[in-house]
């Protein structure tokens, strides 16, 4: 018996231990209503969602052509059309997650209105999302699940059983559209006691992997802007802690923590590590910076600092900010300790920003993280800062260059050019753009592939073209052709607004409750009914 015909049953149990005064309760609204609202709490969707994520590593350990995706989103209605589309073009919603972006939330979410991605936002504005989110994918689940009851209904009135057996069956096996969010909490937002309290909230929400990056909390950057600045690895492991500290806290025993290093394109630090002795993290941190070797105090400045690395006395480098620098070159060493050490230390998952698409660089510092750590696995940023059009064809020209083929018909700084669009290198560019995610699945480690902020980008575009042509001399051509139709042709949901709204189920429950003295919005004179 399904878990539907299982809550009709206790719910006929329940009215009838009542008596007359539950005589109004029909058990199997009541039931629809509790299949409708499957999960209660965030942590629900929590503990739910984490398991999905576990499940969906260990499938990729086995089969690297099982890697997951996602799109970020930056409003819940965006990620509840996301999630339905999904369901649309492909039947399921297997290994496709939600990504929640720092970037977007600074950008579109702020109290502040825009602002740069430097953990400037309010803190809350995180988990207010992550609950935002759900909800619209719970309320996409209410409206599927509601269509469903009105075509049971339908075709038990006109006595098609195997019409209701095969709904029922689709109620009975329905598939939510809640699925795994990764979140983004920056650098912490403070220390690690605000990166806990920051962390509990986001569980609370409902979030069940957390993303949390290697950079000083009050100077972080975005990871494609210069002036990034790390911290040392203990600073770091606190952070990571404070996290697992909250999942447990919380009871989400499966919770993902995603450890981001930005060290390849991050050049500074504003701490020297602490160290005890030789060889320790602090001591294999220090060994990274920039300075001079002195032989004793003759060679010290007033207010220079110095510090003993590899056994030698070294004087940082310091710049005018007080920061200390990187030896130039290192960027690659200091991402593979970082994440030795994260996993080591109990992160989950790795996120390696890069300056470039390259399945080759990732693969070169994936294969020496996993000479360490033999399963580790990355979320990557398939990232919009990316010019993947003249990266990609960049690749191709120096690839075939390299093995003899002539480029002569080819000015590489300008492959960006329309004029070539119709090439063979672009049409092999455009073949490595296509093929990337799987190819960096299979070499490179990915196991998670998503765009930080496509949809930003999508509403920006989407908006360009309605506003020049609505405006234009199309006039109210220029929604009905570019939306509307398209729209009804495409099968878009949305295109039945007031449905999307929540009205039809609404209608549903003023049924339940009233009964036949419902006063319903569905009626033959809605406009709705035209689609």
């Amino acid at each position: 018996m399904s878990a539907y015909q299982d809550a009709i049953q206790q719910i006929a149990q329940l009215r009838q231990q009542n008596g007359d005064a539950w005589s109004a309760i029909n058990p199997e609204s009541a039931a629809r209503m509790r299949a409708q609202n499957r999960f209660h709490t965030g942590l629900d969707i929590a503990k739910y969602t984490a398991k999905i994520m576990r499940a969906d590593m260990a499938a990729y350990d086995a089969d690297s052509s099982q890697y997951t995706q996602s799109l970020g989103c930056w409003h819940g209605f965006v990620g509840q059309q996301k999630l339905i589309a999904i369901k649309k073009h492909f039947g399921t919603t297997k290994r496709k997650y939600l990504y929640l972006s720092g970037w977007m939330i600074a950008a579109l979410r702020s109290e502040f209105g825009p602002l740069p991605d430097q953990s400037m936002h309010e803190k809350t504005a995180v988990p207010a999302l992550i609950e935002e989110l759900y909800t619209f994918l719970k309320q996409a689940d209410a409206r599927e699940l509601g269509g469903l009851f009105r075509e049971l209904d339908a075709a038990k009135a006109a006595g098609d059983s195997a019409k209701a057996a095969a709904v029922q069956s689709k109620i009975d096996n329905f598939e939510t559209h809640v699925v795994p969010i990764i979140a983004d909490i920056d650098a912490g937002f403070g220390n690690e006691e605000a990166t806990y309290l920051l962390a509990k909230k986001m569980i609370e929400a409902g979030a069940c992997a957390i993303q949390i990056e290697n950079q000083v909390s009050d100077e972080k950057q975005c990871g494609h802007q210069d002036g990034k600045v790390t911290v040392p690895h203990a600073d770091f492991l606190a952070k990571i802690n404070a996290v697992r500290y909250a999942f447990l806290e919380l009871g989400v025993d499966d919770g993902i923590i995603v450890a981001r290093t930005d060290s390849l394109g991050a050049g500074l630090t504003k701490q020297i590590a602490v160290t005890n002795k030789p060889g320790d993290l602090g001591d294999l941190y220090n060994s990274f910076l920039d300075g001079d070797v002195i032989s004793g105090a003759d060679d010290i400045a007033n207010g220079d600092v110095v510090v003993k690395a590899n056994g030698k006395l070294l004087k940082p480098k310091r710049l005018a900010s007080g920061l200390f620098q990187f030896k130039q070159g290192s960027g690659v060493d200091r991402v593979v300790l970082d994440c030795i050490t994260s996993l080591q230390h109990g992160a989950d998952l790795l996120w390696i920003e890069t300056e470039k698409p390259h399945v080759g660089q990732i693969a070169e510092m994936v294969n020496r993280i996993r000479e360490v750590v033999p399963n580790a696995k990355l979320v990557y940023n398939n990232s919009p800062s990316f010019n993947w059009t003249l990266n990609f064809r960049q690749q191709v020209f120096d690839a075939w260059k390299t093995a003899g083929k002539d480029v002569s018909a080819y000015d590489r700084a300008l492959l960006m050019s329309a004029d070539y669009d119709a090439t063979e290198l672009a049409l092999e560019a455009d073949n490595r753009i296509r093929t990337f995610q799987a190819d960096a699945a299979r070499e490179a480690g990915i196991f998670h592939h998503l765009i930080t902020l496509p949809t930003y980008h999508t509403a920006a575009l989407s908006t360009d073209n309605l506003a020049k042509e609505y405006f234009g001399a199309a006039g109210m051509l220029g929604y009905v052709e570019g939306v509307q139709r398209k729209e009804i042709r495409q099968g878009i949901a949305c295109v039945k607004h007031q449905n999307m709204s929540g009205s039809d189920v609404g209608d549903d429950h003023k049924e339940y409750f009233s009964g036949e003295a419902a006063l319903k919005a569905g009626g033959a004179h809605n406009t709705m009914n035209q689609f």
